[in-house]
């Protein structure tokens, strides 16, 4: 297949090097120094999964890599709508358009600049980032990334995304039965993780010891779930219970990039997280008020000063 790597930092960048060691022709797209480097040096992985090296062509222009089998999605969901505006050069008739981002928006938001049949939903569960420019350091988490056609169906462009995924090394790949329901388990949990850690500045071991914090933690997760079958999201009934479970065997200086986003001036997901949460909530008319509290905590603060 040929792909493009729409923004190739730490999930981006994992993903384009293992699916380029699979032989898969592999673009990458990205900006600043970390580009420089990916052009002069090539891209180095140091993953718990096995480090890796690769050179692929890298760009900031997506005319220069032309139209591509699928394009997958990794910037911030910051920068979802002006990568969609760029997105044309790479798209063919039938070309996939993977968002891998946080968030139950951005294939919307994609959706507003691209015609909505290029949009598949996805998810990334991996801890993954830029350790210096032309380095990607994985330190954690399954690797696993999720995805499927939002309609569900089984076409032979999510069915060949699905068979380069998984015979790539270090990767657990897994096409969904229900993408929607996969979008929102993950983000019940992140919208705890990353308010959280983020209104508090503490890592998520103090939040765990402190029990008025760890109430509230549970309390985002049952908010989000709330506003997800209100939708008419099918969620398990035991998502809540899965995901403080998973809380409290995280390392204990476990943070999130929301809290790195804030203390590093940064701008900050949250209209994609907490925000989302708020909008959602008001359409259908479910009560959120842990998810108002970040929100409006975190609000004089997303814009960063990037």
């Amino acid at each position: 297949m040929k792909l493009c790597i729409f923004g190739a930092g730490g999930i981006g960048g994992y993903l384009g090097a293992r699916l380029a060691n699979a032989g898969h022709e592999v673009h990458l797209i990205a900006r600043g120094a970390h580009l420089g480097a990916l052009q002069s040096d090539g891209l180095r992985v140091e993953s718990i999964h096995g480090d890796t090296a690769v050179d692929l062509p890298a760009t900031d222009d997506p005319a220069a890599v032309g139209a591509c089998d699928a394009v997958l999605l990794c910037v911030k969901s910051t920068d979802t709508r002006a990568a969609a505006a760029d997105m044309d050069p790479l798209l063919d008739d039938e070309t996939a358009v993977v968002s891998f981002q946080n968030g139950v928006d951005n294939e919307v938001w994609l959706a507003e600049t691209i015609d909505e049949a290029h949009v598949v939903g996805g998810v990334a569960y991996i801890f993954s980032t830029i350790k210096e420019p032309g380095v990607v350091a994985h330190t954690g988490g399954p690797a696993r990334f999720v995805y499927g056609e939002l309609d569900d169906q089984r076409t032979e462009r999510i069915e060949s995304l699905d068979d380069a995924l998984s015979a790539s090394e270090g990767v657990d790949a897994v096409l969904a039965d229900d993408i929607r329901v996969e979008l929102w388990r993950k983000f019940a949990f992140i919208c705890a993780q990353a308010g959280m850690t983020a209104t508090t500045r503490r890592p998520v071991g103090d939040i765990r010891e402190n029990e008025a914090s760890w109430e509230m933690y549970r309390r985002l997760i049952e908010e989000v779930c709330a506003v997800a079958r209100a939708e008419g999201v099918d969620l398990p009934d035991d998502t809540v219970s899965e995901w403080l479970d998973f809380a409290a065997d995280l390392d204990p200086e476990m943070y999130s990039s929301l809290h790195y986003d804030l203390t590093h001036d940064k701008p900050m997901e949250l209209d994609a997280l907490n925000g989302s949460v708020v909008r959602h909530a008001e359409d259908v008319g479910v009560a959120v008020p842990m998810n108002e509290a970040v929100t409006a905590i975190l609000a004089p603060w997303a814009g960063g000063s990037d």
